[in-house]
């Protein structure tokens, strides 16, 4: 797996001429860091930025879906060719990386002194004692190792600063990037549970988002306006404003009936990520 992203960040610098942007901005060097990607000017364009975010899952910065990058191609399961296109078309480009919300490290090994050392048992009675607990030890440290050959060490998560979960990630990136960019005109691209960040963004940033955003196009977004306490204001904005293209065997662009009161539901046809291009 690290092959194939390393590969797919190489691209994003190489061929994509993207910048790998570290943060939180401030972090010290001992902290968890993750990052993101922009191209050059998606601070100082003054007329329109482009704003990705991926799915949940095992997916990282500059991926649709992994499936489609092993069975089909890069062009297939990559945001390669939508940030080929923006830029292209003038647009400055802020790649989100919502899934890298913290490091493994292993975790420090605690020693616990065996209380038969301050015992008044005989020598020769605490040496068959720990001779067993040493030997039951072992016998469970292999049974782990035959039971989950890859846990060779046990590790430990630690959370990366403000960034501890894709809708962490999301305002953090909005704040610190996307609120001080130049551009009139910000819009969005967010698949699946990356509607919903978006939605929580608008949640939690709506005054702010009303007056930057032009228009979101979500792709099989699996957000919930009444789930996550959407109010009003927000469901009207996302009905002007947002357009959700879903998997259907319709035509493309065939209006999907929808439950929720928030933005319209549109067929996305037969078409791969790579096809749909809205702006």
């Amino acid at each position: 797996m690290t092959l194939y992203l390393n590969y797919v960040y190489e691209l994003l610098e190489k061929d994509c001429n993207l910048k790998k942007i570290s943060i939180p901005v401030d972090a010290t060097e001992s902290e968890p860091k993750s990052f993101i990607f922009m191209s050059e000017d998606a601070l100082t364009n003054p007329q329109k930025l482009m704003v990705l975010i991926h799915g949940s899952g095992v997916v990282r910065a500059g991926q649709w879906a992994r499936r489609l990058i092993i069975n089909e191609d890069l062009d297939s399961g990559t945001q390669i060719p939508f940030i080929k296109r923006a830029m292209d078309e003038g647009y400055g480009v802020i790649v989100l990386n919502p899934n890298e919300n913290y490091i493994e490290v292993e975790k420090p090994k605690i020693h616990v002194q065996s209380s038969s050392d301050s015992s008044d048992e005989p020598a020769e009675k605490r040496e068959r004692k720990d001779k067993v607990s040493k030997e039951t030890k072992k016998r469970r440290d292999f049974y782990e190792k035959y039971r989950n050959p890859q846990r060779e060490k046990e590790m430990m998560q630690l959370y990366i600063r403000e960034n501890g979960s894709p809708e962490e990630h999301a305002i953090y990136v909005w704040d610190h990037f996307i609120a001080q960019s130049a551009a009139e005109n910000v819009f969005f691209v967010a698949h699946s549970y990356g509607g919903l960040a978006f939605v929580e963004l608008m949640i939690q940033r709506e005054a702010d988002v009303k007056s930057k955003v032009t228009a979101v196009a979500l792709t099989d977004s699996v957000h919930n306006v009444w789930h996550q306490e959407a109010g009003k204001t927000i469901r009207e904005w996302m009905r002007e404003n947002c357009c959700n293209w879903v998997s259907s065997s319709e035509p493309l662009d065939t209006s999907v009936e929808s439950m929720l009161p928030d933005c319209p539901r549109v067929s996305a046809g037969m078409c791969l990520m790579r096809d749909v291009w809205v702006f």
